[in-house]
C-alpha cells in the first residue's frame, strides 16, 4: 500500500484527487501548503482560512489525516521575488509555472519523501504514463477545457516520478458529480482565480508596493511622443486596456508593442495583424527543461505559446546554452519575454522554455 501526500487546496479538484486515491486503497494524508501572505497580509482576499477549512472537512469526511504546512519562507524567496525581479526587468513572469517547479513538485515533494511518503498527489487536470522506454511522460487531461499540463511543462523526470494526477481522467463537470455524490463540502465551490498571493488585487497594484514607479514617455512606432507611464513593469506586450492613450478617429486602438529598457520608454501601435513586433513567427527560448528526453536535433513539434492556446505547428531547433530557436508556422501575436512556452509531440509534454 503506498503512501501518498496529496496537496489539498480547499478546492474540489484536490479534494477528489484525495477521495479518488482512498477509494484505489492508497494510504492518503492530505496536507495544505501555507505561503507568505498568510503571515504578511500585505492584501486581503486571498482565502486562506476558509480554504484550510474546506480541506479540513473533506479530509474528515474521507477519513485521512490532514495537515498545514508553512512554506512561507520558501514561497517568498522562490515565487514571490522571482515575480518581483521578472517585472523590474520589464519581462512577463509566469509564478504558476515557477511555483510547480520549486514548490509543489519541488519543496513540498522532498517534505513527503523525508517524511516516508511515497510520493504526492495533486488536482492538476494531466495524465501520467509509461513509454515503451519505460520513462514517465505527461499527457494532456481528458479534459480540454480544463487541462492543466502546460503548467507542468518544467517538471523533470525525477518530479514526476513520484507524482499522481488521479482526476487527468476526468471532466470537470464529473469531477463536481463524483464530489456531490459523496458529499464533499465543497463540492460546488467555484474555482480560484489567478494567484492567491495576489487574490482579487490587480497586478499593477501589487507591485505598487515593491517596484519603485519610474515615469517615461509613452511613443508611437514612428517616433512620436502620446503620454507618459508610470514605469513599464506595469504593462505587458499586447496589452490594449489601461495605457492612457484614447484611440484615433478611425476608431484604431494602441496596444504596447515593445519595452525600451534602456530608455525606459514603453512603445505603442495600432492593433492590427501583421504588426511587427507584436506579431513574430521566430523566437528564442532560453531554460530549456525536458519532461524526458531532450531534444537534440531540429525537428518539427507542437508548441502552446501561452496557457489556454491552441497548440501550434513549430519548427524546433536546439542551440547551445540551453536554449533553442522556434519558428511558428503561423504568425504569434504579443509573445513577452519571461512567458512559457510548452513544448509537444501530439497530446504529450516534452518540456518548456522561456521566451527571451
Amino acid at each position: 500500500m503506498k503512501k501518498i501526500l496529496v496537496a489539498m487546496s480547499g478546492g474540489v479538484d484536490s479534494a477528489v484527487a484525495a477521495l479518488l486515491l482512498k477509494k484505489q486503497d492508497f494510504n492518503v494524508s492530505g496536507a495544505y501548503m501555507k505561503n507568505w501572505i498568510n503571515e504578511e497580509n500585505i492584501f486581503g482576499e486571498c482565502p486562506w482560512e476558509q480554504d484550510i477549512k474546506d480541506a479540513q472537512a473533506v479530509a474528515d469526511i474521507i477519513g485521512i489525516n490532514f495537515e498545514v504546512i508553512n512554506f512561507i519562507k520558501d514561497y517568498r524567496s522562490l515565487v514571490v521575488n522571482y515575480l518581483i525581479d521578472g517585472y523590474s526587468k520589464g519581462i512577463t513572469p509566469n509564478p504558476d509555472v515557477i511555483c510547480n517547479r520549486e514548490i509543489k513538485f519541488g519543496i513540498f515533494l522532498n517534505y513527503a519523501i523525508e517524511n516516508g511518503y511515497d510520493g504526492i498527489a495533486t488536482g492538476h487536470y494531466c495524465r501520467k504514463q509509461i513509454n515503451e522506454m519505460g520513462n514517465f511522460e505527461i499527457c494532456e487531461g481528458r479534459d480540454q477545457n480544463k487541462d492543466q499540463s502546460y503548467f507542468l511543462a518544467l517538471l523533470s523526470q525525477k518530479q514526476l516520478r513520484y507524482s499522481y494526477f488521479p482526476i487527468g481522467d476526468m471532466t470537470k463537470p464529473q469531477v463536481r458529480d463524483f464530489a456531490i455524490k459523496y458529499n464533499l463540502p465543497n463540492a460546488q465551490k467555484k474555482d480560484s482565480q489567478g494567484i492567491c498571493f495576489i487574490g482579487k488585487v490587480k497586478m499593477a497594484d501589487f507591485l505598487d508596493k515593491f517596484i519603485p514607479k519610474k515615469p517615461g514617455d509613452i511613443i508611437s512606432d514612428d517616433g512620436r511622443v502620446l503620454g507618459k507611464h508610470n514605469g513599464i513593469h506595469l504593462y505587458t506586450i499586447g496589452q490594449r486596456k489601461g495605457i492612457g492613450i484614447p484611440s484615433n478617429s478611425n476608431d484604431e486602438y494602441y496596444v504596447v508593442k515593445a519595452k525600451d529598457i534602456n530608455n525606459n520608454r514603453l512603445i505603442v501601435t495600432f492593433d492590427k495583424p501583421g504588426t511587427p513586433d507584436l506579431y513574430g513567427q521566430e523566437y528564442v527560448l532560453k531554460n530549456l527543461s525536458y519532461v524526458n528526453e531532450p531534444i537534440v536535433q531540429s525537428v518539427n513539434i507542437l508548441a502552446k505559446p501561452r496557457y489556454r492556446d491552441p497548440s501550434q505547428e513549430i519548427c524546433f531547433t536546439p542551440l547551445s546554452n540551453n536554449e533553442a530557436k522556434i519558428k511558428f508556422t503561423k504568425p504569434q501575436r504579443a509573445l513577452a519575454a519571461g512567458q512559457v512556452c510548452a513544448l509537444y509531440n501530439k497530446n504529450i509534454l516534452l518540456g518548456g522554455g522561456v521566451y527571451l
